[in-house]
């Protein structure tokens, strides 16, 4: 187990065929300096690569498509929307922040919205991708609460509520959420590598890339004489970083 984030010219690998995988930048109007490394990321780095994947937890939090009007959510899809024009393929995923995030904000950003979780060929590699936080079975309470919003009819129900009256709920319940984190231990919020095992063998033990946790870092898992890679992307709160990945392997970039 080691870490692997280094500095990286990406001048330099332009030519070079490569994606990016990124999470957990937590967008919002709050925080400017990360909606300025994003655009930053977006202009200069983002264009480089064939595709983009954004492995959840894009915004603070998602209401619902019907969002996509306020400004700063329309910077964000402006920005996302600029890379067609480079011909860099956009990828989406939900993560516990921005579950609602649906078709017509995808459709918004010219981008695709993944399952999660979802598995990919990257330059030969099958590599499955998730958000991360359904590998936190530690966590009993809230593995009970994503079951319950992640239902169809509580998506229905919530969406069918007014836009103001969602985010007033959404921002309570992230207040509720900070006051709940505070009195849960690390390993209680980490992922649970029996789960973490069990999720490699189903998917014939593959390179796993997810999100979630806040813990940039390479890990190994060796399963009936397979080593399995398992990539933790980092947080933008402070530093902005992405996973680049070529036919070489993988490594965690600071940007």
């Amino acid at each position: 187990m080691r870490k692997a984030t280094t500095s990286l010219d990406f001048r330099s690998s332009i030519l070079d065929p490569h994606s990016l995988f990124i999470s957990d930048l937590h967008l919002t109007p709050n925080h400017p300096e990360s909606m300025a490394a994003f655009q930053h990321f977006i202009a200069t780095v983002a264009p480089q690569a064939e595709a983009l994947y954004i492995l959840g937890d894009l915004f603070e939090y998602w209401a619902g498509d019907d969002d996509m009007h306020d400004a700063f959510h329309r910077q964000v899809i402006d920005a996302i929307l600029s890379l067609s024009a480079h011909a860099t393929r956009t990828y989406l995923m939900h993560g516990n922040r921005d579950l609602l995030m649906g078709e017509a904000l995808a459709a918004a950003c010219a981008a695709t919205l993944l399952s999660d979780p979802t598995l990919v060929d990257m330059y030969g590699t099958p590599t499955l991708l998730c958000h991360g936080d359904t590998l936190c079975t530690d966590d009993i309470d809230y593995q009970a609460f994503r079951a319950q919003v992640h239902s169809a009819d509580f998506k229905k129900q919530f969406l069918s509520r007014p836009l103001a009256e969602r985010k007033h709920y959404i921002e309570q319940l992230r207040a509720h959420s900070d006051r709940e984190k505070q009195e849960k231990t690390g390993e209680i919020m980490d992922v649970n590598n029996a789960t973490v095992e069990k999720l490699l063998r189903e998917y014939h033990y593959p390179r796993l890339i997810h999100g979630h946790t806040h813990r940039p870092q390479r890990h190994e898992h060796r399963l009936e004489g397979h080593v399995c890679e398992r990539w933790v992307l980092g947080d933008w709160d402070k530093q902005a970083n992405a996973l680049r990945c070529d036919a070489q392997g993988c490594r965690n970039v600071v940007l």
